[in-house]
């Protein structure tokens, strides 16, 4: 059985929602949050399959991407974590990669954990602002 997707005018809703919130220093309802950080890893997941990097989100959601070199077992070699507020400020832009590492927003471990040039991601239903 294939894992559930979200779809995208549900994920982008939850976005909009999600960003709203976070630009005005709030936060979104915690269904509402969960959604939008799934659906922008999934979004991640589809522009960049493979399993180099791990991105984590904690408690939402977590998804391997890139190619390259995989894992199969144990931690993988390269994992960025954060929190929801701050990868979505990410995926939207936001936030640039730079600012998040100078200001400790994640914790970026291997050498391929890097996501300059992977955010802002490719948003499907949402237009860039």
């Amino acid at each position: 059985m294939s894992k559930a997707r979200i779809d995208d005018a549900a994920g982008a809703s939850a976005v909009r929602e999600a960003t709203a919130a976070v630009d005005a220093g709030e936060t979104a309802p915690r269904m509402v949050t969960a959604t939008a950080v799934r659906w922008l890893l999934q979004v991640m997941a589809d522009a960049e399959p493979g399993a180099t990097v791990e991105v984590r989100v904690p408690p939402f959601g977590a998804v391997q991407f890139r190619e390259g070199l995989s894992h199969t077992r144990g931690t993988p070699p390269n994992v960025v974590e954060t929190d929801a507020a701050t990868f979505i400020r990410l995926a939207v832009g936001r936030l640039t990669w730079p600012d998040a590492v100078a200001g400790a927003l994640v914790s970026a471990s291997g050498s391929r954990a890097d996501l300059t040039g992977y955010v802002p991601v490719q948003l499907p239903g949402l237009r860039s602002e």
